[in-house]
């Protein structure tokens, strides 16, 4: 398997249980990542979803101090490559599924803007109807990705991860198959010799 396309690349299809192994691949990354961190002295540590989202919000950088810097800069650094491994396989799989990479934005972008800024309405009505429209485009992503078959075609992303050629269902043998054409002695006929030139 190409790893650089399966982690980082945008374009063609993967299955279901590629998409969980990418999953437990960023889990995996992220908990070395935070044994880094903690050995460099930080107290605690931790990844999240909204770590995403609070690059774009004002109050973040009001409360940073010299001794988050160790915290700081890991996430720095792991939260884009997190987020791009995260947005790369989530995009195949949507591709399996026959949608585009823009479903990404109600699964999760929007859902992620609403609970970062969810704290700032003022009515509780519409925080709750907020809330509940999150909860709800979030809980259909997951399940469209992580639990959902693929299309059994090809589509227009690409052909179905999970198809197996008739050949290699009937464990064909290619070498048994060949067919090998009968040899003629001698030379081709043009390296001929002309007669009279003996």
């Amino acid at each position: 398997m190409d790893w650089t396309w399966y982690l980082f690349g945008f374009n063609g299809r993967i299955n279901r249980a590629k998409f969980w192994l990418a999953g437990l691949i960023i889990v995996c990354w992220m908990i070395f990542l935070a044994l880094i961190v903690v050995a460099f002295g930080a107290r605690r540590f931790g990844f999240s979803v909204e770590d995403i989202f609070k690059v774009v919000d004002p109050d973040t950088y009001r409360r940073l101090s010299r001794a988050d810097l160790p915290l700081i800069l890991a996430k720095v650094i792991g939260t884009p490559l997190f987020t791009w491994v995260f947005a790369a396989t989530a995009v195949k799989r949507l591709h399996d599924r026959d949608k585009t990479a823009w479903w990404v934005l109600p699964f999760f972008v929007l859902p992620g803007l609403i609970n970062q800024f969810m704290d700032r309405v003022g009515n509780d009505y519409v925080s709750f109807a907020l809330a509940l429209i999150a909860f709800v485009l979030t809980t259909w992503g997951w399940i469209e990705l992580l639990f959902f078959k693929g299309s059994r075609k090809t589509n227009r992303f690409g052909a179905d991860p999970l198809y197996v050629s008739p050949a290699q269902e009937m464990g064909w043998d290619q070498k048994r198959e060949l067919e090998m054409a009968a040899q003629k002695a001698g030379p081709p006929p043009q390296w001929r010799v002309k007669p009279g030139y003996d």
